[in-house]
Order: structure tokens, then C-alpha cells, then sequence
């Protein structure tokens, strides 16, 4: 198995698999449709858009965007959550994304008991990062949905990014656990979380990765910085996911690589009974393109987590 260690091989990845449905509530949002548009030009996905005809079809007009031969569902902004979820629910859509309508309402229609996406996992926000002078792609998580995450969320947290990462060809990703330092102290309560979660690991209630915590983030990311300090750990200096204690955290060092680091992101939730794209309105259309390419990747994973296998690819 091949570990992608860079968007355009996400990319490449992702056009050799079979095309995936995928589910937009509320389409009509230029820049949703303009990744949808460049995503139907590498051809991993087919849209069922949902939402006001009269508005996609205004939109899709202005960005030259070729409806034709593409599903329109007819729906009025409240209603357009439930009918995509119901279109993924009912198996017609294999991925959900998000269009024009407030996170909060959208996750709310993902979540309905009677016809939602509910699984009993945790749901999270996985965020993926590709930075200059990093040589893999590189996972934060969570720091866009869960606020203040207990221990026993942050373990189904910590698992969901592990399955995804496989997904990914990492098949033994390594987990930073973060905090401030490396000292387990009581006066940190994360500290001692993440010597938790650590331990959870070692027996065996977080599977398929290398977990260790607490780790500084410079531990986690550089081995010079932890040969300095004489750190010994598996994980140090070379931390696939990096599992932020709160999303305060998570959100400003996210922010952080990408305003200061120029580093490019993509982001997908997880836990559902599919992959979920919640995009920001401040993403770009390309960073919507490359979340839906992680999401198509999530759920061919999620068909098949044994047997997936991904094709070397050059470039």
C-alpha cells in the first residue's frame, strides 16, 4: 500500500477509484460548485445537487458550469438538509457536503435519530495539511466540531483518524498526543489526559496506530528538537496526526499552517455512516475540491477497510 503523501497524489488517487455519488445540500454556492464542476473534470464524483433550481442553475450559469445530465432535487433551504441526508441514508449518494446553509442545521439533519447518518461513533473534524518542506501530509484533529472533548471522546477522536488515515495508505500512523510539554503534571489537566490516552492505546482500546503523549508540538514534528531534549519516543519527530486537547487549540495551530505556513487544507467529518465535507465559507474552492477527494477516499475505505489498496503513483 502506497502512503499519499501530497494533494495532487490524493488527486491521482482518487481518479482511479470508481466515481462516488455525492450529496449537496443547498448546492446553489459558487464556490461549492466550482470545486463540484473541477471535481466532475477529474472524474471522482457525480452531484446530486439539492436545493433551488431556479438558484443553482442561476449560479452554475455565472461560473459556466454545465448542468446538464446532473440531478436536481427540489428543496427549500430548511428542507434541503433532510432531503441530502436522506439521499446518503437511502444509499442513492455515497458522500454528504455542504452547501449554502449553517453548519449548525446541517449537522443537525446529519444527526436526526429517525433518518440521519448516526452510527454511535463520536463525530469529529479531521483537517489535513500539506506544508512546505514536510514530507507527508500531515492530520489535525479536533479542531473544528468537537469544543471540549472528555477522555473518552477524544479516545473515539483519536480512532477515527486513525481508520482514516489507513484509508490513506498509513497503515501505523503515529499520534501526538499535545500539550504544553512532555511532563505529566496535575496542575495540566492534558497533561495527565494525554498520558490516558496513551495508555489506552497500550492496551489495546485504541488500535491500529503508534500513540504517545504528552508530546510539545515541537517534539511531535522535529527530531532535532527532541534529540535536544532526549526524548525517546516512537512518535517524536515523526507524528502523522497531531490530537490537539481542545478546539481552541486546534483551530488557531490550523490557522496557523495555513495563514503562516501557506500550507494547504482540506477537512472531513467523521463518524458518520459517511463521509461528511463541511466546509468554511472562507475555503476556497480548491480546498472544498481537495476535501471532497478525502472524502471520496474515506468511503471507499469505509467499503472496503481490508482489502483497500491504493496504485503507486508517480509525480
Amino acid at each position: 500500500m502506497m502512503q499519499f503523501k501530497n494533494f495532487d497524489q490524493v488527486l491521482k488517487g482518487v481518479k482511479s477509484l470508481p466515481k462516488l455519488r455525492v450529496s449537496v445540500a443547498n448546492a446553489q454556492d459558487e464556490k461549492v460548485l466550482l470545486a463540484l464542476k473541477k471535481a466532475m473534470q477529474e472524474g471522482f464524483v457525480e452531484p446530486v445537487l439539492v436545493g433551488s433550481r431556479s438558484e443553482i442553475e442561476r449560479v452554475a450559469w455565472d461560473i459556466n458550469f454545465d448542468l446538464k445530465g446532473i440531478e436536481i432535487w427540489e428543496a427549500d433551504a430548511l428542507g434541503a438538509p433532510e432531503v441530502a441526508v436522506k439521499l446518503v441514508r437511502g444509499d442513492f449518494c455515497q458522500v454528504l457536503m455542504k452547501g449554502l446553509v449553517n453548519s449548525s442545521t446541517f449537522l443537525k439533519a446529519v444527526l436526526n435519530s429517525e433518518w440521519g447518518l448516526r452510527t454511535g461513533k463520536v463525530l469529529s473534524h479531521l483537517a489535513v495539511y500539506e506544508v512546505k518542506g514536510y514530507d507527508r501530509l500531515l492530520f489535525l484533529t479536533d479542531g473544528g466540531l468537537n469544543i471540549a472533548p472528555d477522555l473518552e471522546m477524544k479516545k473515539h477522536i483519536c480512532q477515527n483518524a486513525i481508520d482514516f488515515a489507513h484509508s490513506l495508505g498509513i497503515t501505523l500512523p503515529k499520534v501526538a498526543v499535545l500539550s504544553a510539554n512532555e511532563q505529566v503534571n496535575p496542575k495540566m489537566p492534558v497533561t495527565l489526559e494525554a498520558q490516558q490516552i496513551s495508555q489506552m492505546a497500550q492496551k489495546g482500546e485504541i488500535t491500529g496506530a503508534l500513540v504517545d503523549g504528552p508530546l510539545a508540538l515541537d517534539i511531535a514534528i522535529s527530531k532535532e528538537a527532541a534529540e535536544h531534549k532526549g526524548i525517546k519516543s516512537p512518535v517524536a519527530g515523526q507524528a502523522d496526526i497531531l490530537l490537539v486537547p481542545n478546539i481552541e487549540a486546534g483551530n488557531l495551530l490550523g490557522k496557523s499552517i495555513t495563514y503562516f505556513a501557506g500550507g494547504l487544507m482540506a477537512g472531513v467529518v467523521l463518524g458518520a455512516g459517511a463521509p461528511v465535507v463541511l466546509p468554511s465559507r472562507a475555503d476556497t474552492p480548491q480546498a472544498k475540491l481537495l476535501s471532497l477527494a478525502l472524502a471520496c477516499l474515506a468511503k471507499h475505505g469505509m467499503n472496503n477497510q481490508d482489502k483497500f489498496r491504493c496504485e503507486q503513483i508517480t509525480g
